[in-house]
């Protein structure tokens, strides 16, 4: 039986937003930027959504003079990934039994 996916996660960048996170528990806005290749604009959206759902915290801080806002994934946003990954996973077993 299929598992439902979680709508929030099935979106490439915020896939792509959490994935970076589990590997490096936080990172800066500009390394998420450049590693996913989104625009300024969008991974902002994207990066909201995600911290509404309680899925990563969002702190604004400065470096210097520079204004810099580093991500961090939740105990909720580990959960939700590992989830996730699991009903991907309820989709492959049908497929190849």
């Amino acid at each position: 039986m299929f598992q439902p996916l979680d709508p929030l996660l099935h979106s490439e960048l915020r896939l792509a937003i959490m994935s970076l996170l589990i590997s490096s528990d936080e990172a800066e806005f500009p390394y998420i930027k450049e590693q996913t290749g989104a625009t300024a604009g969008n991974l902002s959206v994207q990066v909201e959504k995600l911290s509404a759902a309680g899925y990563i915290t969002v702190e604004k801080t400065f470096k210097g003079k520079r204004p810099c806002t580093i991500c961090r994934i939740t105990p909720d946003g580990l959960k939700a990934f590992e989830t996730y990954i699991e009903a991907l996973k309820s989709y492959l077993e049908v497929k190849t039994n």
